[in-house]
């Protein structure tokens, strides 16, 4: 994650702790720390957008500069509602076979499989 300039952050759906806890287990936490934020930072979670919309308030972004990487459907409502672009994600252990088109239908501009497509998907979507 360190070639992704710019500020990163998680927006979740889970409480604070469980945020750091996962990414504590998966060596995660070093790109993120100072930028964990929680839907009990809003008054309204998943899919209303109020959840990124105060992110990119606080990380001082435009909406419409910020790029989502998300594995639910009220996830990818929620980026486009608050006027993001959507990369759809169905590499989790829970991903079934209809999740790719429910992210698509949600308004994911594009879904990937594997993180390691991450850096190359984001540089076509920025036209680097």
């Amino acid at each position: 994650m360190s070639w992704l300039r710019g500020p990163k952050c998680v927006a979740s759906s889970s409480s604070h702790e469980r945020i750091r806890v996962s990414l504590e287990c998966t060596g995660l936490i070093r790109f993120f720390d100072a930028n964990l934020f929680s839907a009990s930072d809003v008054r309204k979670g998943k899919p209303a957008p109020d959840l990124f919309l105060y992110v990119a308030g606080k990380l001082r972004v435009k909406p419409s500069e910020c790029i989502v990487v998300e594995d639910s459907p009220v996830g990818v409502a929620a980026s486009v509602a608050a006027g993001m672009t959507a990369i759809g994600f169905v590499g989790g252990s829970h991903a079934g076979n209809q999740l790719e088109n429910q992210l698509r239908l949600a308004g994911a501009r594009t879904v990937i499989s594997d993180l390691r497509a991450l850096k190359s998907t984001i540089i076509d979507l920025r036209g680097w």
